[in-house]
């Protein structure tokens, strides 16, 4: 009996055309690592004032032993006593610190005796004096020196902390911005010249951007557009031949969506940079404007578009925004099931404005979802020559989100579908 064949292995899914994706990891690397125990990793300026007062404390501390052991041996040399009862001395007590001596039936010697105690008495009262006041006067400088040193540390990171807010102000796409710093050639300076030689060679590189993202835009589209026009007047000659009318229509589509991958392009290129120019925009009149465009195809399609907008003001770019809500919208739409449905609400939360597109479609696995975002990559499907786009409508969306200090996040839904959630500061 020959055996039973092994059933195939079922392919991996693949993102496209000979593309296996990768699994899908535990942990996100852009979250930032959480450290135990937060307090004990105080500030670069805390830990210099901790130094700086830390070696003052231990400075003193020694110098106060030093003079209270040079005081204690200056008093406690008893080699040769200072005071010294001899015959016929007449002693006059003066106060209640040698008690001893007042009485009149004292032999010399007993007196001499009285008297080295009540001098060693003096001797450690002096000396435990001279440590308690010592000791204060310790503790007030101390205070005295962390507050100096504090304020020293705050002068001498100056130049760390300008340092700083020019790379903030660079993150807003502000190239022209340089420190410049003064002062002599020591680190810090060497520093700010290293990072301004850093800014011009940046500048430089967004500057040749921008002109290649201008010229790219004039040069790619003009021959689309001259073909575009040609097959066109070429499909209304009445005279033309059926293979001809066919072979027009092909050719009009591929040049169509050679003009949507131009525009995808240039797009994402540009909206890489974070948005200077900003102004009001009601992400509300954008999910409606979406819809709007977005309702003859749903329809077509038989997908309800449905959902609540309440109004959410954000500090951007319109058309930029609007793209987000378009792409959005048209994904959920195309990819979708029949009789599916649409959701897409706008909401306002503490700092911060929300916008959510939730449709029904084909069950996504979670390992999967990720990887929507990338150019050109699709949810098991090919990487081009479909019918649905050119696979950078998420990767605009990704780019807008960032552009504008928000970002976009996508969760599988039960039963089939996504959740994609932009999260934009108001």
């Amino acid at each position: 009996m020959p055996p039973a064949p092994t059933p195939p292995t079922p392919p991996a899914p693949q993102a496209g055309a000979g593309t296996t994706l990768p699994p899908k990891p535990t942990w996100d690397p852009r979250q930032p690592v959480v450290r135990p125990f937060p307090w004990l990793r105080p500030t670069i300026r805390i830990r210099l004032t901790l130094l700086y007062g830390g070696m003052f404390l231990m400075a003193g501390v020694l110098l106060l032993t030093i003079i209270y052991l040079l005081a204690a041996n200056a008093l406690n040399d008893g080699s040769h006593p200072l005071i010294r009862l001899v015959e016929g001395s007449q002693v006059q007590v003066n106060g209640n610190s040698c008690p001893g001596l007042a009485s009149t039936s004292l032999t010399r010697d007993d007196a001499n005796r009285i008297l080295g105690d009540c001098m060693a008495d003096q001797r450690a009262r002096a000396l435990e004096s001279l440590l308690r006041r010592s000791l204060m006067a310790l503790m007030g400088l101390a205070v005295i020196a962390f507050a100096f040193g504090y304020a020293m540390a705050g002068r001498v990171l100056s130049p760390l902390g300008k340092i700083t807010r020019t790379a903030r102000r660079v993150a807003g796409t502000d190239l022209s911005r340089r420190i410049e710093l003064g002062g002599p050639d020591d680190e810090l300076k060497e520093l700010s010249d290293t990072f301004d030689e850093m800014l011009d060679r940046l500048e430089r590189a967004f500057t040749a951007q921008q002109r290649f993202v201008a010229n790219a835009s004039h040069e790619l589209r003009t021959p689309l557009a001259i073909n575009r026009t040609l097959l066109e007047v070429t499909l209304s000659d009445p005279g033309a031949s059926p293979e001809l009318q066919q072979l027009g229509k092909t050719l009009l589509a591929t040049n169509e969506r050679s003009e949507q991958l131009v525009e995808g392009l240039l797009l994402l290129a540009r909206s890489d940079n974070e948005i200077v120019d900003r102004k009001p925009v009601d992400l509300a009149e954008v999910a409606s404007r979406a819809l709007d465009q977005t309702r003859s195809e749903a329809q077509t399609k038989g997908v309800e578009l449905r959902g609540t907008r309440q109004p959410a003001v954000v500090q951007g770019n319109g058309v930029l925004l609007e793209r987000i809500a378009l792409n959005l919208v048209q994904n959920a739409v195309r990819y979708n099931t029949p009789d599916g449905w649409v959701e897409v609400t706008t909401q306002t939360q503490p700092g911060q404005a929300v916008l959510v597109v939730e449709n029904t479609g084909p069950v996504v696995p979670a390992y999967e979802v990720d990887n929507i975002f990338e150019p050109f990559r699709r949810l098991r499907t090919e990487r081009t020559g479909s019918d649905k786009g050119v696979g950078l409508g998420l990767s605009i969306v990704r780019s807008v989100a960032r552009a504008h200090g928000g970002r976009i996040t996508a969760e599988p839904r039960e039963g089939g579908g996504l959740v994609m959630r932009v999260v934009l500061p108001a």
